[in-house]
């Protein structure tokens, strides 16, 4: 009886220490996940807003220009890459950055950007009724998505890996996922490749990655697999608690994700990619946001620019 309660004294220290970690982002609107902790604004570049911009090809920016502003769908849960703060609803991180810059390319000063959190199962959805100009959230750029909507880019690579509780033993890759409960975001590519790759895995999903977080905090579930990027946001906010495990295995090439049809809009922002990642925007951003993450910029992915989708 004795050894059994002492056993046990280290799990409830952890719950315990967990439970004082969660509580004050509860009353912040968010239970469960790390604390906000953003980029700070003197750190981050200032883009120049091209004058005289014109895109008389594409209907979308036609359609924003008479609107005034853009509005672009993003996520509100990735540290470092796309974060709301609850208190002052605004958007920060790589991502975040990525779309100003863009606008600015386009005419539009970043500052007017609407930002509209858009659910990964919903993505493209949003981009075809129009409810968004273009989306920036780790997005994929595979086929088939690629058959709904356009992809300018990529801006980044990166990989599927694992999240896990720091004092977890037994989950150092993918292979030992068998019978484990692992949590990623619904409609996902990465919750998409564990239910095909690793079917003895027991898939749960949810809306947000914040979500699953809050459960691999709260002992719900024993990992979460989505990017690296994503999952480094995650533990470089709470080393303590939670650390990424093995090595990526997938290639996820991030890109802007416009309507299918407007082919003229995707060339544009493939243009103002390549403009930034020469002018030193692209690694400023990345230094500022991701960055804090601890792991230094790599070299960005070339742009492909596919033909026009029939």
């Amino acid at each position: 009886m004795t050894t059994r309660r002492a056993r046990s004294r280290p799990r409830l220290t952890a719950v315990l220490f967990l439970a004082a970690l969660v509580l004050p982002v509860a009353a912040c609107g968010r239970e469960g996940s790390p604390p906000v902790k953003g980029p700070r604004p003197e750190q981050l570049p200032v883009y120049r807003v091209a004058t005289g911009f014109q895109l008389p090809g594409s209907s979308v920016w036609e359609a924003a220009r008479r609107r005034g502003h853009l509005v672009v769908g993003a996520k509100e849960d990735q540290p470092y890459l796309g974060e709301k703060d609850p208190a002052t609803g605004t958007y920060s991180g790589f991502d975040i950055e990525i779309a100003k810059m863009l606008a600015a390319s386009l005419g539009f000063d970043p500052k007017t950007v609407v930002f509209r959190t858009i659910a990964s199962a919903n993505r493209e959805t949003a981009l075809q009724n129009g409810q968004i100009d273009y989306y920036v959230g780790t997005y994929t750029i595979n086929d088939l998505r690629k058959r709904q909507v356009g992809f300018a880019g990529p801006y980044y690579i990166a990989g599927q890996s694992l999240l896990i509780r720091k004092d977890e033993k037994g989950i150092d890759g993918p292979q030992d996922l068998a019978g484990k409960r692992v949590c990623s975001a619904a409609g996902s590519t990465p919750l998409q490749r564990l239910q095909r790759e690793y079917p003895r895995a027991r898939a749960v999903a949810y809306d947000t990655y914040s979500i699953c977080v809050d459960n691999l905090i709260s002992l719900q579930v024993d990992a979460v697999t989505t990017d690296d990027t994503i999952l480094m946001g995650y533990a470089a906010k709470a080393p303590d608690v939670l650390r990424v495990v093995g090595r990526p295995f997938s290639r996820e090439p991030y890109g802007i994700g416009v309507p299918r049809s407007d082919t003229a809009l995707r060339l544009a922002l493939d243009d103002a990619l390549e403009q930034h990642e020469k002018n030193g925007d692209w690694k400023k951003a990345y230094d500022a946001t991701l960055g804090l993450s601890g792991v230094p910029a790599p070299a960005p992915p070339p742009v492909d620019r596919y033909p026009a989708a029939r």
